[in-house]
């Protein structure tokens, strides 16, 4: 596997099977990492493990549901004692009910912080417990915009990404005392199958409304006008945990073409 088990560094990405978690993980191992990669979708992680071998890179597989502490602790165990020590955690797995307030049920709202937020701290808390001896490593959860601007129909998605923004701005205040970096990457409209779900006519239209605004949701649009490319968000993930970015930590750094004004 071309390093030795003591010297590669060892990265978990969750959420990899397909949108912004896969091209983090792809980017992740082209660095040179062993790229440990977890979701629930099994046939997408193995479609990715494959690509990754075919490239030469160090991956493994493991069909994890971030919603069951008891599953993460027990995975984590399995890689720090079979692959090595993990440096690196990519929070990126997250889901998207949608209704208002009014309308939305017990289920969206539970599943939608199962996952968004909860997951975030079963992964942060197993990895950083084991990362605070060695007194390294990097981890970097992928947010919302949302988080920060009110949006129609996202109460349960934006409340959600708000509370792991700033979980993971307090795990970093934590964390500093042992040289662990904690960073926040907040994406706005991205080219991702969980943006289609927002789509209800031809996609040209769809984007179009995303880059110009619609001013009956309360809306704005993106002052770069253009959307997103799950590129744009891994490669600054990548960025973050590099030796490059080794005095940023508790930051947030929100990419969405200025969409949120810089708020």
């Amino acid at each position: 596997m071309g390093e030795s088990k003591l010297n590669r560094r060892v990265a978990i990405v969750t959420g990899a099977a397909g949108g912004i978690g896969r091209t983090v993980a792809q980017e992740l191992a082209k660095s040179g990492m062993f790229v440990a990669v977890f979701d629930r979708d099994e046939q997408g992680l193995y479609q990715l493990e494959s690509e990754l071998k075919e490239a030469g890179s160090d991956v493994a597989v493991f069909p994890v549901d971030i919603r069951n502490r008891t599953e993460v602790e027990s995975v984590v165990d399995q890689i720090e004692a079979e692959i090595g020590p993990i440096e690196v955690l990519v929070n990126v797995a997250g889901v998207l009910r949608m209704g208002t307030v009014s309308n939305l049920t017990d289920e969206d709202w539970e599943q939608t912080f199962a996952v968004n937020s909860t997951g975030v701290f079963y992964l942060s808390r197993s990895v950083s417990r084991r990362m605070i001896p060695r007194r390294r490593g990097s981890i970097v959860t992928v947010g919302s915009n949302a988080a920060s601007t009110p949006r129609m129909s996202f109460s349960a998605y934006a409340s959600s990404k708000a509370a792991a923004v700033m979980f993971t701005k307090c795990l970093g205040l934590e964390l500093a005392q042992y040289n662990i970096r904690c960073n926040i990457v907040s994406p706005g409209s991205t080219e991702t199958d969980m943006l289609k779900l927002l789509w209800q006519d031809d996609e040209q239209r769809s984007k179009d409304r995303c880059i110009n605004g619609v001013s009956e949701d309360y809306r704005l649009g993106i002052p770069l006008g253009k959307i997103a490319r799950p590129i744009d968000i891994a490669e600054t993930v990548l960025f973050l945990v590099s030796d490059r970015s080794s005095h940023i930590t508790m930051q947030n750094i929100c990419i969405d073409g200025g969409a949120t004004l810089g708020v």
